[in-house]
């Protein structure tokens, strides 16, 4: 069968999941990929209420909807970030405190954690679910990194200090995901620029700073990956066992007047100038049946969640465009060779 094709609520935290979730059933969607921010997804209710897990698929069954992954980017990003006021502005005043960094960094580690055990109870709690569960629990987010202000190697930079930078990764995740594998749910990294990984080469050094940990993963997103010319096919592929999730999501380049390259020129989404920027599912430059093939190469069954962002359009009208583009693009993979018939014992 086809994939589920999931909205993440992440850019309509604006609107009251009682608001969005009508919303998102009208627009075509099977179901939602719930943020932890907005009234979206309480962890700390989650993690300690039954009856609020309860009122949530209650809320998602009354529309026709279900869920597969909830989502704390804005908390992982303070995981390992240098942190700055930027952070004070996605945070929860209850992590951000003082803003003193380190204090900032620990309890975003805690409320991570935290979120597994949410996440734990919320699809534990998931009407009709079975022993066995087609989709382990999945927590989508960010990680922030040490180092990604040294992207660019000047002053010169060496292999040590981007070592450090994965050493820090790994002891402030490494507790982190034990609490992961302690619940049974995944982590699963979106590959980004500003996190520990944002490409295949820093995603296969950030799998060894963790010593391959079997719950860590990705979030495969194309969009991300596209406009730095990065080979986002070749990504499944590499990681074909870790793709725990995939955002559809699009980008295009090379459509900007020459005035700002891949680094933005500190331009805004939308600036004219901009040589890449993002695209309702559909209409820039990935290649999603691409996408779809290899997906079904590495046995990918999980849902297809649509992380609509294009400054260009009205949002109803591209989340529900992008709904019906990837409902259409997605098949299943073939049960049975195409060339068996031409056997006579199969006529």
């Amino acid at each position: 069968m086809p994939r589920s094709v999931t909205l993440f609520t992440g850019q309509w935290a604006d609107l009251p999941l009682a608001e969005l979730a009508p919303l998102a059933k009208k627009m075509g969607y099977d179901g939602l990929e719930l943020a932890c921010w907005g009234d979206h997804f309480d962890v700390d209710a989650a993690a300690s209420s039954k009856k609020y897990v309860a009122e949530r698929w209650q809320l998602l069954a009354d529309h026709g909807l279900t869920c597969f992954a909830v989502s704390n980017h804005l908390v992982g990003q303070a995981v390992c970030d240098r942190i700055d006021e930027r952070h004070k502005a996605i945070l929860s005043p209850e992590i951000w405190g003082d803003g003193e960094p380190e204090g900032v960094r620990k309890r975003a580690a805690k409320k991570l954690a935290l979120t597994a055990k949410a996440a734990r109870a919320f699809f534990d709690a998931k009407p009709g679910r079975g022993a066995k569960d087609d989709f382990p629990a999945v927590v989508n987010g960010f990680t922030g990194s040490s180092i990604w202000h040294s992207i660019y190697a000047f002053p010169p930079t060496s292999q040590a200090y981007w070592d450090a930078g994965f050493a820090d990764f790994s002891k402030r995740f490494g507790p982190i995901l034990d609490a992961f594998d302690k619940v049974n749910v995944n982590f699963a990294l979106e590959v980004h620029p500003t996190e520990i990984a944002f490409d295949i080469a820093s995603a296969e050094r950030a799998l060894a700073a963790v010593k391959q940990h079997p719950r860590f993963g990705f979030n495969y997103d194309p969009s991300h990956l596209g406009y730095q010319g990065v080979d986002y096919v070749k990504f499944i592929r590499t990681f074909a066992t870790r793709i725990f999730h995939a955002h559809m999501k699009d980008a295009w380049w090379g459509h900007g007047d020459g005035s700002a390259g891949v680094f933005g020129g500190h331009t805004t989404f939308g600036d004219a100038r901009r040589q890449w920027d993002f695209r309702s599912v559909g209409r820039g430059d990935i290649r999603f049946e691409d996408i779809i093939v290899a997906l079904n190469d590495v046995g990918y069954r999980g849902p297809l969640s649509v992380e609509w962002e294009d400054i260009r359009m009205d949002r109803v009208h591209g989340a529900t465009e992008s709904a019906a583009f990837v409902r259409r693009l997605d098949f299943a993979r073939s049960a049975v060779a195409f060339d068996a018939a031409f056997d006579k014992k199969n006529q």
